[in-house]
């Protein structure tokens, strides 16, 4: 028995052995960079040069697949692709790219590219130099252990400035760019010596099987998903160890679900079925899977035994920050609202919604996002591929209420506030924000962080650039503040941040009543040295907004039982005058009294109907 064991352990050492000098000739790899610094152009170059896609099928942006990603100019989901490319050395390599996005809201999309990776392309444009998420990202990369080989991109422009980015890669990031590849994606310059650095500098895929584990055992990190109306769902994986085949049955080690395998494959980028996927690739299998909540990203998928297997690391969670209810503009779409999310859902799993109700617009579902761009591109995809019309209200963040009784509990929506008296303390978000600013727009920049509550904590001088550091409190960002930072320094500023933890803070829940009834839509949490400033503004643009009745309406902003704001939209005036020529001022008196009772009679009984444009204009996303 103990012979037929050494066997079969010499045997899967012998098959290890012969997979390693395969995986010698892999390499995996994420091209990260700020946004519009060119990821995508050298995905798409790197395509073209190793035959991934004929000429006549490629596109700009070819790995970009939404209308939305290639309008806005942006990269929303991580993409995968597998090319074989020929060296120098006369060996031919299977080379796996992943694209990734560039933005703030999408860095879990980043983190999970990083993690089935072993080494980066850092792409910086040659003309702007280091930005903010470009240190982020690169941050990201070096916690992975990454090899990082910096790409300035955009050399024929005028503008461009290699020598003095390297200088900015080497003083900022702290990496050596003596030898960075100096390339044009859009050009085609540069693309061989950037296959070539991906061969000779970066490593091949590492084996992390613990001792005494069977190196055989099928070990895969799960990447991501998606739902496809043909397959179900389709999970993207990164093969550690051992095979990944047709109809074997696996097993998901956080929830313990077993399924079987049905298909197996890749793309390069088009969709290319296989009979296995071997240690140090990545690829895709489909397996009846009908949610895709039942794939946890960042799980450890091996074959269906009593082995005990240790799970992979996974990898940054993705959190909801930014909270905000959706309603649509006719209450008979609510059903069709409630599909929509859910057929999104499907490929977006963090995307996070529940139902609830307002007296002033219906049902309707409060839906947690990324961030603000996260939550832009939600709502226009909802009435884009949906045909929906909707109403979003103002953005609010998560925040900790510690009451009396020592209980703690979450306020994710204004109308869950607790009664005052009942609150010991409350404790808001706040962010470290890391922000790229060219020194003659500093003083703007320094203003704005300041009004926003913020506390300058570095200050760094970076050739020509100015690295500005600062703790702010995350409900101020999610108005205005990414506007206001491009309109002060003509958008050359950039803006990274992260969640810095909790701190307490002084807040008060702002309710607007119309008519004296409050209206729970357009209720805000707010600092209470801001609360006054904000209700003005709100009732001065509900002013204008709401229609004029024949009696007077009186719009207020309250703190508790506290007025104070106030603005009044006048009533429409009968003239009860004008049949009167003439005669005694005690008929016209007499008139004017009769219609005075009238009024207030009116105002005591009637309904103001808001309309929904009133409440679109007034919960308008970062509008001043």
């Amino acid at each position: 028995m103990a012979h037929s064991y050494f066997m079969s352990l010499d045997y899967s050492l012998s098959r290890f052995l012969e997979k390693m000098t395969e995986q010698k000739f892999i390499r995996n790899f994420a091209i990260i960079a700020h946004i519009d610094h060119g990821k995508s152009t050298l995905a798409d170059r790197l395509i073209e040069y190793c035959g991934g896609l004929e000429k006549r099928e490629m596109s700009q942006q070819v790995l970009d697949s939404m209308d939305i990603e290639r309008e806005r100019g942006i990269t929303i989901k991580a993409q995968t692709v597998r090319l074989k490319y020929k060296a120098k050395d006369g060996n031919t390599y299977q080379l796996n790219l992943m694209d990734t996005p560039g933005h703030v809201d999408f860095s879990y999309e980043v983190s999970r590219s990083l993690a089935a990776c072993e080494g980066s392309l850092l792409v910086v444009d040659a003309s702007q130099g280091v930005e903010a998420q470009t240190l982020a990202n690169v941050y990201q990369a070096i916690d992975n252990n990454h090899e990082i080989v910096p790409v300035l991109n955009k050399i024929d422009l005028p503008a461009a400035e290699p020598e003095r980015v390297k200088e900015q890669i080497e003083n900022v990031i702290g990496i050596d760019a003596s030898d960075a590849l100096l390339v044009s994606a859009k050009s085609g310059i540069g693309i061989e010596d950037v296959l070539e650095a991906i061969v000779t500098r970066l490593p091949a895929p590492k084996n992390n099987f613990a001792q005494n584990e069977n190196p055989n055992i099928l070990k895969a990190l799960l990447v991501d998903s998606w739902y496809d109306q043909y397959l179900g769902v389709v999970i993207l994986v990164r093969i550690f160890q051992g095979q990944l085949k047709k109809n074997i049955k696996i097993k998901m080690l956080s929830t313990k679900n077993t399924y079987i395998v049905d298909n197996v494959g890749y793309f390069t980028p088009k969709k290319v079925m296989c009979d296995v996927l071997e240690a140090g690739q990545l690829g895709f299998f489909t397996a009846s899977i009908k949610q895709v909540t039942e794939c946890k990203v960042g799980d450890t998928i091996t074959e269906d035994s009593k082995i005990e297997i240790k799970m992979l690391p996974g990898f940054k969670p993705n959190l909801p920050v930014v909270f905000c209810s959706l309603f649509p503009a006719d209450a008979s779409d609510f059903e069709r609202l409630k599909d929509s999310l859910g057929k999104l859902r499907l490929n977006d799993a963090s995307l996070e919604f529940e139902t609830e109700s307002s007296t002033a617009l219906g049902f309707g579902f409060r839906c947690g996002f990324l961030g603000l761009l996260h939550l832009e591109i939600v709502q226009e995809r909802l009435e884009r591929e949906f045909d929906l019309d909707l109403i979003t209200t103002a953005p609010s963040v998560v925040y900790k209420v510690n009451l009396r009784g020592g209980k703690q509990i979450e306020v994710h929506n204004p109308a869950d506030f607790p009664d005052p008296q009942a609150i010991e303390t409350m404790l808001e978000p706040w962010i470290r924000a890391t922000i790229m600013v060219p020194e003659e727009y500093l003083g703007s920049v320094l203003t704005l962080c300041t009004d926003k509550r913020g506390v300058q904590v570095d200050m760094k001088y970076i050739t020509g650039r100015i690295m500005v550091v600062y703790r702010l409190p995350l409900n101020e960002i999610v108005f205005d503040f990414y506007d206001r930072l491009k309109g002060c320094s003509k958008g050359y500023a950039s803006f990274d941040w992260e969640i810095d933890g909790y701190q307490e803070s002084n807040l008060v829940k702002l309710t607007i009543l119309v008519n004296s009834d409050p209206v729970d839509a357009l209720s805000i949490i707010v600092h209470k040295s801001r609360a006054e400033s904000r209700g003005r503004e709100l009732c001065a643009r509900l002013k204008d907004l709401i229609p004029r009745q024949l009696f007077q309406i009186a719009i207020q902003a309250a703190i508790g039982g506290k007025i104070i704001a106030r603005e009044n939209v006048k009533a429409m005036r009968k003239d009860v005058l004008a049949k009167c020529y003439g005669g005694d001022i005690t008929r016209k008196r007499k008139l004017l009294e009769k219609q005075k009772a009238g009024k207030k009679r009116m105002r005591n009984i009637g309904n103001v109907e808001i309309p929904q444009s009133a409440f679109i204009a007034a919960l308008k996303v970062g509008d001043n």
